[in-house]
């Protein structure tokens, strides 16, 4: 379909939660996931969140065989979620680096729960529901912090632990 522009962490609609969508399976619905999967391919993205390109959706999708971004991390099943609820399988947290497309050029060390459940719907209205852990994930949390208004650097912790990508991981430059 298009390929549309990212809001920059400084957008003030980036912060503003998400609304549920209340029809499934409808021409402007399968438009924007269109939308959403072409801008996340040309980004070289994991994922996107529907907020990230201005619609105000709880809308995320996510999955790659393998990323530039994210070398090392396990391929995670190409997925659109709508109106998701993530719950912690424990009380586990695992730290780990994270970009966002929303927030260029920049890393950080992130807390996590390591184990969640995550349910919400297909484009069609089916449910979903999946028990996942580890780069997968971390994923998900990621990108359904975007449908409540929460960029990662919110979550960052320890500020000596986040900088620029060419200086933190030149291999990745």
């Amino acid at each position: 379909m298009a390929v549309r522009d990212i809001l920059r962490m400084g957008d003030p609609r980036l912060l503003v939660p998400a609304e549920p969508v209340a029809a499934f399976d409808t021409p402007g619905l399968h438009n924007l996931i269109a939308d959403m999967l072409d801008t996340m391919a040309a980004a070289g993205g994991v994922g996107l969140a529907a907020p990230q390109i201005g619609v105000g959706l709880q809308v995320v999708i996510f999955g790659f065989e393998r990323s530039v971004r994210y070398p090392d991390a396990p391929a995670v099943p190409m997925t659109v979620l709508i109106n998701p609820c993530i719950v912690p399988l424990g009380s586990d947290e695992a730290l780990a680096w994270e970009g966002c497309l929303s927030v260029p050029g920049l890393r950080g060390e992130v807390p996590r729960p390591e184990r969640i459940r995550y349910s919400g719907y297909d484009p069609l209205g089916n449910r979903i529901e999946r028990e996942v852990d580890g780069f997968h994930a971390r994923v998900v949390q990621h990108e359904c912090d975007h449908l409540n208004g929460v960029l990662y650097p919110m979550r960052v912790r320890d500020f000596s632990r986040f900088g620029f990508t060419d200086v933190l991981f030149p291999e990745l430059a």
